[in-house]
């Protein structure tokens, strides 16, 4: 993982002087893994998150203000119990193990000074969050670890705290490099690989740029290394580690072609070439908060609103088959014509037939070479009631077709309509935007609410508001009902209405107060309407625009469905880093 013992150990450097002999001011714990304490510093508050989720497990200072359930868990009662208004005292690395250990002066329940540690390891599906009393026992962690999940090391209450095993590995701050040149020698693997088991606290990508420094790009195995090999592999490793001790590290973000965040170093990354754009922090808190705020939104989205998610899953995958099996019987609704022209052949022939006829030859008049064709007869019935028969199977399907093409329409629609709503929820990122989607798909049908006296609703949010570079007030939807409320009775006649072409996303609308607004607004609010819709990881997505005076909901429309004439179409490729510059917090 690149979250590695050396970049937490630049993360403990930063906290120490912000974070020691400051108290503990507010805990709070907004999701299962994760927990926020606040600190009261010289220079104001300080937020201080540990998360021990798998995959997002990390410690750093946050500006985030992440949504809190209603009512704390337990893990959050205790650690407000024992550790509020408690003075953080220490905070301790050992070598560069991926674990942090947070060291309180409290006071206990009979009033005596105590000394409380707070663990934070950092270590993949077994990371966790851990209170341990002064006896060196644990008073409790986020994820308890029983005998049965584990043999090698139990996480319960009263448990003695152990550390992880560990393996013996060589330090990059003070590494000697005949040791590391018999290590790598002993070793058949890749020089990135065999550069993990050797250092401890590396992560896989600052084994890889080694290796990259070394080899010259060239892939190389780690027992056959040339003089030269060595002699770069030395170099680069050392100077990296003085930095490190003199603290001129700069932190990098990577992020791909299309924008999105893949991984980063405490250290530049050259290995990806052009494949990769680096963006630089001079903070590991700073660097940690962007990497991985945007992952805990869509993960605590997604864990909250997961029956949501299966709900709509299984509501679309329903229709598509129910509208696929219709368009499949109105294709046999398309040889109706026949019936009703075997109908008028028997009805211009009744005195050439008579009762008890399996089947008659009969010239198509309708044709001008006459074709005979030959027509099937039920011999129970007479000449003109088989011409009737004839007739109502006609009839038959000329009603199934008009149906059909209703029906299809109808469940394209909803179709649009429950894509529109996976559109929101996907975007969703608060306690109140999941609870106004619920009501929306209650008003409409799609689920029950089931809500206790006691319950309070959150309080509905409104619309985003962004903020353009020339100064217009830029306003976009969360959801359907929203979306509608935006549209049709906020938003003045002469605003400027935006929304991605043929795909589900938000309204926005341009506040003009009497004012044009100029191209770049424009280009920025089409920029915003495609970060808020489904094709935000699109390029050259099309974004039609019109006066609010010709957006109009048809009568029976779903929310959020509106149809609009005289409307222009701007391209643009969404960029977060640009829609998030322009939004007011």
């Amino acid at each position: 993982m690149a979250l590695d013992g050396i970049f937490l150990s630049r993360v403990k450097a930063e906290l120490e002087p912000v974070l020691v002999g400051s108290r503990v001011e507010k805990i709070h714990q907004p999701s299962r893994d994760c927990i926020v304490i606040t600190f009261r510093t010289q220079s104001g508050q300080k937020k201080l998150m540990l998360s021990s989720s798998a995959g997002t497990a990390r410690v750093h200072l946050t500006e985030r203000e992440p949504e809190n359930p209603q009512t704390p868990p337990m893990f959050c009662m205790l650690l407000r119990k024992r550790l509020s208004s408690g003075r953080l005292t220490a905070i301790r690395q050992d070598g560069f193990e991926r674990i942090l250990f947070f060291d309180f002066e409290a006071t206990d329940e009979l009033g005596d000074r105590v000394c409380l540690t707070l663990a934070s390891e950092i270590m993949g599906r077994c990371s966790n969050i851990l209170l341990i009393g002064p006896d060196g026992r644990v008073v409790d962690a986020i994820k308890r670890v029983s005998e049965d999940m584990s043999r090698i090391r139990r996480i319960l209450p009263g448990v003695q705290y152990t550390l992880p095993p560990r393996d013996d590995r060589l330090s990059l701050i003070d590494f000697d490099d005949g040791a590391l040149l018999g290590r790598l020698s002993s070793q058949t693997a890749e020089l990135s690989k065999a550069l993990v088991r050797c250092f401890e606290g590396i992560s896989p990508i600052f084994a890889r740029e080694a290796a990259f420094f070394a080899a010259r790009g060239r892939d190389c195995v780690s027992d056959s290394l040339s003089k030269d090999e060595t002699d770069r592999l030395c170099y680069y490793l050392h100077s990296v580690a003085g930095q490190i001790e003199r603290g001129e590290n700069r932190y990098y973000i990577l992020r791909d072609r299309d924008g999105l965040m893949k991984d980063f170093c405490f250290t530049k990354i050259n290995q990806y070439g052009s494949l990769m754009f680096d963006r630089e922090f001079d903070s590991p808190s700073k660097l940690l908060d962007c990497f991985y705020s945007e992952r805990d939104v869509l993960a605590q989205t997604k864990q909250r609103a997961d029956d949501l998610f299966k709900l709509l899953v299984s509501l679309s995958e329903r229709i598509r088959r129910r509208v696929a099996a219709q368009k499949l019987e109105l294709e046999e609704c398309q040889g109706r014509d026949e019936y009703r022209l075997k109908g008028d052949l028997i009805m211009s022939n009744l005195y050439r037939l008579e009762k008890g006829m399996g089947s008659a030859k009969l010239e198509n008049f309708y044709d001008e070479s006459c074709p005979e064709i030959e027509i099937e007869l039920d011999r129970r019935l007479t000449p003109a009631q088989n011409a009737q028969k004839y007739y109502a199977e006609y009839r038959k399907a000329d009603t199934a077709d008009k149906m059909l093409r209703r029906l299809i329409a109808s469940g394209e629609q909803e179709q649009l309509y429950i894509d529109s709503v996976f559109d929101s929820l996907s975007r969703a990122s608060t306690e109140a935007e999941l609870a106004e989607i619920r009501a929306e798909l209650a008003q409409e049908g799609y689920v029950r609410l089931i809500r206790s006296k006691q319950q309070k609703l959150p309080k509905a949010l409104p619309p985003v508001e962004y903020r353009s570079t020339s100064g217009f007030k830029i306003l976009a939807g969360r959801n359907n009902r929203q979306n509608d409320q935006l549209t049709l009775k906020t938003a003045g006649k002469e605003d400027i209405w935006l929304h991605v072409k043929n795909i589900t996303g938000s309204h926005v609308i341009i506040v003009c107060d009497g004012v044009e607004p100029d191209r770049r607004t424009l280009e920025e609010a089409a920029l915003i309407a495609a970060y808020n819709s489904s094709a935000r990881t699109g390029s050259q997505v099309p974004v039609d625009y019109t006066r609010v005076r010709f957006v109009r909901k048809p009568s029976g429309a779903k929310p959020g469905m509106v149809i609009y004439t005289n409307q222009k179409t701007l391209y643009v490729t969404p960029d977060s880093e640009i829609a998030e510059s322009l939004r007011r917090r």
